[in-house]
């Protein structure tokens, strides 16, 4: 399972809406993922979802509130890339109330227009904002992070959050409440479907965190804490091998110029100190600069024994 669907059963399991949030949350979730039918006989309102944990939920507030049932449909036409998507109906005798009550439409001149907006009564508090907004990300939040199944393995890099929608109005209103709590996201269109996205680990805990999914928030945490624990290992592991490279290159070279100077004028014409020096290079060509200083009984430091085997190699530059 997802991370996002992960965060969506905890909050649909772990809060329950008041009499005072219901009304905020199902205006969350409308403007999220509902659509609005006109028919003969009436308005008609479904909200379309991919989870349908969802059902039970939204069913118990809309008995509460109207003393009626929902109905939870599956059509062919709601399998997408092998995810199924549900219909959720309201009766047609409660879905002008409650569109009306969530704040989704208006009466004007004896009809109906839509509030493609969120209607500021709806949210006039702490508690119903933070509603509304579990209600969006029910309806249309997703989230592209992936929890590492073990320390070692690599998961998808970054951290996204994102809410998506047609209406400009909501996300806009949306990432306004969101700032209210000190949380920050940025907006942007794509493919005539706008995008509201939070791309910080932190913030994402924040919104969580402000949603009630707390368990989200302590694997989310976790997860930063594997990934770095990853990358500094990997960080670890590319300086190892980039100083035994290093080394390599260095003994490689070391070693063909003591080649070369054997080949032309010998060893024996070399200072004892060189001579020393290049034979314990050639018995030990993998060693870094320490490790031979340890295999040895010259009594030389680091940048001692480097000095004589660049004077190795220049001699052999100048036999050559």
């Amino acid at each position: 399972m997802s991370f996002s669907k992960d965060v969506k059963i905890e909050l649909l399991t772990g809060s329950e809406e008041t009499a005072d949030t219901a009304f905020a949350f199902l205006s969350g979730l409308l403007h999220g993922a509902g659509e609005i039918e006109k028919s003969a006989q009436g308005l008609k309102a479904y909200i379309v979802t991919d989870l349908n944990e969802l059902y039970q939920k939204v069913n118990n507030i809309v008995h509460a509130l109207y003393g009626d049932y929902l109905e939870l449909e599956i059509e062919d036409d709601y399998v997408i890339n092998k995810t199924t998507y549900y219909r959720i109906t309201f009766p047609v005798s409660i879905a002008q109330s409650v569109l009306l009550d969530a704040g989704i439409i208006y009466l004007q001149d004896g009809g109906y227009q839509l509030n493609y907006g969120v209607d500021s009564n709806i949210v006039a508090s702490n508690e119903e904002k933070i509603a509304f907004l579990r209600g969006a990300f029910l309806g249309c939040g997703t989230s592209s992070i992936r929890l590492s199944e073990a320390e070692n393995v690599k998961t998808s890099s970054g951290y996204h959050l994102v809410l998506s929608s047609l209406s400009h109005e909501f996300l806009t209103d949306t990432a306004g409440l969101l700032s209210e709590f000190g949380i920050f996201s940025k907006l942007v269109e794509r493919k005539n479907l706008y995008v509201l996205y939070l791309k910080e680990a932190e913030a994402i805990k924040d919104f969580l965190a402000l949603m009630g999914a707390n368990q989200s928030v302590l694997a989310l945490s976790n997860e930063m804490i594997r990934r770095e624990k990853r990358n500094q290992i990997n960080r670890e592991v590319n300086c190892i091998n980039a100083n035994i490279s290093k080394t390599v290159d260095a003994s490689m070279r070391q070693i063909d110029a003591i080649n070369t100077i054997i080949s032309t004028i010998g060893l024996d014409s070399l200072e004892d100190e060189l001579q020393e020096v290049a034979m314990l290079r050639l018995a030990n060509p993998e060693e870094s600069l320490e490790g031979l200083l340890n295999l040895s009984t010259i009594s030389l430091s680091k940048s001692g024994l480097n000095h004589r085997l660049k004077k190795l190699i220049r001699i052999a530059d100048e036999l050559k």
